[in-house]
């Protein structure tokens, strides 16, 4: 299914040890593919070919050299190494010859037991008593359509002081996993917090995106949305940094992110 979100996230492994995405219409931000979709291709790739279900991914680093097009990919995975206690990877996202993405991710097993802590959960507004925002194009990126964005931060283009946003996301059709790829790609929905700064539109690119696990996906509803938080602390000479969160339902952090956006003029 062209909609499913599991499914067009996870390439195919071909004879040569390579993996062969086929990126489809109807996801794209602006000219080249949701930023979400590469990545969790990406990380499903490195599983692949790391092949240890006790070595899940624990942190992703990745440059987005280029905008992914409709159309076949190649993603080519390298163990830089293989360690006792994790693994390290690297994953080359290639069109047509050219790097479009570049990842490198840490996949490692569970150490230190006995040593855990996180920071606490937090009250949340319940997910049903917010309204779904009518996000979807052609005011919004293509991708969008396929998310449902429950909206309790600034909106876009509001011209708010504060550079932040906040709500519940999901896919609509987000497919059997709940995994690190899954959690990549929500993270990942929202539009950029500084868009709440601009009082009308202007179009801006993610450059770099950097990915952290930190907490597990048991006894959350698979089929609830994430409560995401984002803020950007810094803007200068055309580039933000963004720092994101997710949180489950029970208000349990599983994941943070860090953008670097660029304003295109």
């Amino acid at each position: 299914m062209r909609d499913d979100l599991t499914a067009i996230t996870t390439p195919e492994r071909g004879p040569d040890g390579r993996f062969l995405l086929d990126v489809p219409d109807g996801w794209q931000q602006g000219r080249g593919a949701f930023g979400g979709l590469v990545v969790a291709s990406l990380i499903r790739a490195a599983e692949a070919a790391v092949a240890a279900s006790d070595r899940p991914l624990r942190s992703l680093t990745v440059a987005i050299c280029g905008p992914v097009l409709v159309g076949r990919a190649e993603i080519s995975v390298e163990i830089l190494r293989a360690g006792s206690g994790a693994t390290t990877c690297a994953a080359r996202l290639v069109q047509e010859g050219a790097v479009q993405a570049h990842g490198v991710a840490i996949l490692g097993r569970s150490r230190a037991p006995d040593l855990a802590w996180s920071p606490p959960k937090v009250a949340i507004t319940p997910w049903q008593d917010v309204p779904v925002l009518p996000v979807s194009p052609p005011v919004a990126p293509t991708f969008t359509q396929h998310f449902e964005f429950r909206s309790t931060g600034p909106l876009p283009f509001s011209g708010t002081r504060a550079a932040r946003a906040s709500g519940w996301i999901r896919p609509r059709h987000p497919g059997s996993a709940r995994d690190a790829g899954y959690l990549a790609a929500c993270i990942d929905a929202w539009w950029p917090c500084i868009v709440s700064r601009f009082p009308e539109p202007r179009p801006a690119a993610t450059v770099a995106y950097t990915l952290q696990i930190v907490g597990g996906l048991d006894g959350l509803d698979p089929d609830a949305p994430f409560y995401y938080e984002a803020e950007s602390p810094a803007f200068h000479e055309g580039y933000a940094v963004e720092l994101r969160t997710l949180r489950g339902t029970d208000g349990r952090l599983v994941a943070m992110n860090q953008q670097t956006f660029t304003v295109i003029k």
